[in-house]
């Protein structure tokens, strides 16, 4: 009965170390930059889009050029975003 018991406890233990790691990976914050700089996206680690920055001089491109950087700054902070998670899952999990 003692190893049922053992079981248990890894199994809540292992739910706790995920409640961890889920509330660790909603603290990233990751910037993606395009344009040299001219666009800037901050997303969380939820992939959430916390904060935009489009420089002066960008808003007086027309309208594709600037919708193609935005999307590019968007997928770059993506990226990073998986690239951070998965470092913060292997401290965790070790």
């Amino acid at each position: 009965m003692t190893d049922f018991s053992k079981v248990l406890k890894q199994a809540k233990d292992m739910q706790n170390k995920m409640k961890e790691t889920q509330e660790s990976l909603k603290k990233i914050k990751v910037e993606g930059i395009s344009g040299g700089g001219s666009i800037k996206v901050c997303l969380n680690g939820d992939g959430e889009l916390i904060k935009l920055y489009i420089s002066p001089e960008t808003m007086k491109e027309n309208k594709e050029i600037l919708e193609d950087l935005i999307i590019a700054a968007h997928s770059d902070a993506k990226q990073k975003v998986k690239t951070k998670a998965s470092e913060e899952l292997l401290k965790i999990t070790g």
